[in-house]
């Protein structure tokens, strides 16, 4: 079969291995720091959260349906490449959002990138002018004097509207609220002082607003509900008008490529070469997060003079997607046409329905990304908040995709000692333990030790449910039923997740929301042990691995032998 050059199985993984990299470096230049841009932009976390979680929704339902209508049309090349020329412009498309606070455009590169001293968020800096026609709550502040009327008065040397102190200044500067109606005011111009071009309430009981644990809920107080402001609705709508346009476009791209390499690999019987491809994925990717960031600390300042910072992550998406462009020119994509039942899906769902295992993995699955969604929203807010540079955010999620590389070759072992279940069970309680450790971050490095146990809590995890549902799924489902708990289960769980986190982290902080997705966890975890005791242990035959020996060996088999091989496929179902 090699000598036709249509089915070339070698080159065509070449191909494949190469088209995953260069994906994996495209999607890490903007999706880890993609929440990161938007706070530049001005947008409180309620609004990141209805961003992020809109992406993720589409992501879920839109991708399969594309992928289904592609194959059905045997359009799978033309939505390939359209995808990836589509996405070089679409991607553009937020760069060209205003953001909120005009003075970005010019400021944002004033201080220094090298070890990033801790910071106020972006837009959070306080300009020492206070509304004219504020509460009788009065705040005093070093360095600062009040004038009458309210005012208040900056140190000779600073004009007005301009951030007064350091950067270390504006941490350390201690704020004394007088006494004043208890709780927080609405987010008008009263009684507050003037952030980024918003106001910002002031907090009873005497909050500090300098401390970092507390940058972020007042940025969420600071732009609550209310989309009063003109700028922040035109900021919003035109965010999610161009992230909507940019992920209808983008997610098919996976799926597509997927489910054409195994059929092409499916047709000349080598699809057992098809499992090590999503390791190129994870090295792209921690390569480009890496790459990426290092190259924005260097570069940016001095290529991009006129915008908030995060746009040459974007210069450099557009970019990679122009040669994996290139690449999918030469993708494997198969000619021939096999019949199947075109209800997949919903057969699927009906399995999950009316299997308690499966219904209970897909709560899990459903659960877990809703607190993946957190870390993958936020946690780079909370290292920003305490003076992360993005090259070591960069690699801090390289660190958590290359521990799921390196822990892989055990995968077999660790599902033979500990079982399916109890593989899901440490999942859990590391991912659990993630949370924790992040809501109490001490500064910008603390994280990194925590990364380490992404190799359990998501890729030994990722294995323990991939392995359940090919064993609890039926003959000929595993790839439609693991493709609706990757998709539907998984996305939709990231998208109520990313809804819901913003709100909490407007209501309370980051730190709260890590501690209520670790307990949530935690609590599901006893759930799903005490649940998998009582459900009846079974023993089934994997039919199809019966079938496959059956077809080799018809002729010549005898009793004796039949008798061998269906002991130990007993045997190795009961095991497993």
């Amino acid at each position: 079969m090699s000598a036709n050059p249509q089915w070339d199985v070698s080159r065509a993984l070449g191909v494949a291995r190469l088209f995953h990299l260069v994906c994996g470096v495209r999607d890490a230049c903007v999706t880890p720091f993609l929440t990161l841009y938007l706070r530049q932009l001005g947008l409180a976390a309620p609004w990141v959260g209805i961003l992020m979680g809109t992406k993720h929704l589409i992501a879920a339902f839109w991708g399969p349906f594309c992928a289904f209508l592609a194959k059905s049309y045997q359009k799978r090349r033309v939505l390939l490449m359209g995808s990836l020329l589509g996405s070089v412009g679409a991607s553009l498309l937020l760069v060209l959002v205003p953001p909120l606070d005009r003075d970005l455009r010019s400021g944002s590169c004033n201080a220094s990138d090298g070890a990033t001293p801790t910071a106020p968020p972006p837009g959070a800096a306080l300009t020492g002018t206070f509304a004219s026609n504020h509460s009788p709550g009065t705040v005093e502040a070093s360095g600062v004097g009040k004038g009458p009327a309210g005012s208040v008065h900056e140190p000779s040397g600073h004009p007005p509207g301009h951030a007064v102190g350091s950067v270390e200044g504006a941490r350390t500067t201690s704020l004394a609220v007088h006494p004043g109606p208890s709780g927080v005011k609405a987010p008008s111009r009263e009684g507050a002082f003037k952030v980024g071009g918003t106001a910002l309430p002031l907090l009873a009981g005497g909050t500090a607003l300098g401390s970092p644990a507390n940058w972020s809920a007042a940025e969420g107080h600071a732009r609550a509900l209310g989309l009063s402001s003109e700028g922040l609705r035109w900021t919003f709508f035109l965010s999610l008008g161009s992230m909507v346009f940019w992920e209808l476009l983008t997610a098919p791209l996976e799926q597509v490529a997927d489910d054409s390499l195994y059929e092409y690999l499916d047709c000349v019987d080598a699809t057992d070469r098809y499992r090590s491809l999503w390791v190129w994925r994870l090295l792209g990717m921690s390569t480009g997060a890496c790459g990426i960031a290092a190259l924005a600390g260097r570069l940016e300042c001095s290529l991009v003079t006129n915008g908030p910072r995060g746009v040459l992550h974007f210069y450099g998406y557009s970019l990679v997607s122009t040669l994996a462009f290139l690449v999918s020119i030469a993708f494997p994509v198969p000619t021939c046409r096999r019949r199947e039942p075109s209800y997949k899906t919903v057969k699927a769902l009906s399995l999950v329905a009316g299997d308690p295992r499966l219904t209970l993995l897909a709560l899990t699955v459903f659960l877990l990304g809703a607190a993946t969604s957190t870390v993958q929203n936020f946690l780079f807010w909370h290292m920003k908040d305490r003076g992360s540079s993005e090259l070591v955010m960069g690699f801090s999620v390289a660190l958590g995709w290359l521990g799921e590389v390196v822990v892989h070759p055990f995968r077999a072992t660790v599902l033979r000692k500990l079982t399916r279940v109890g593989t899901v069970g440490l999942g859990l309680g590391c991912l659990a333990g993630q949370l924790l450790y992040y809501a109490f971050l001490w500064n910008w490095w603390s994280v990194l030790p925590a990364q380490t146990l992404s190799a359990i809590s998501s890729g030994a995890l990722g294995w323990a449910v991939k392995a359940s549902v090919e064993h609890l799924a039926s003959p000929g489902m595993e790839r439609p039923l693991s493709a609706m708990f990757q998709g539907h289960f998984y996305g939709g769980g990231s998208s109520l997740g990313s809804f819901a986190g913003g709100f909490v982290v407007m209501s309370f902080s980051l730190a709260v929301l890590y501690q209520a997705c670790c307990v949530g966890l935690l609590l599901w975890l006893a759930l799903f042990l005490s649940v998998q005791r009582t459900l009846p242990q079974e023993q089934r035959i994997n039919y199809s691995k019966l079938l496959v020996v059956e077809a080799s060996d018809t002729s010549d088999s005898e009793p004796g032998t039949e008798r061998d091989w269906l002991v130990k496929a007993m045997r190795e179902e009961h095991s497993g």
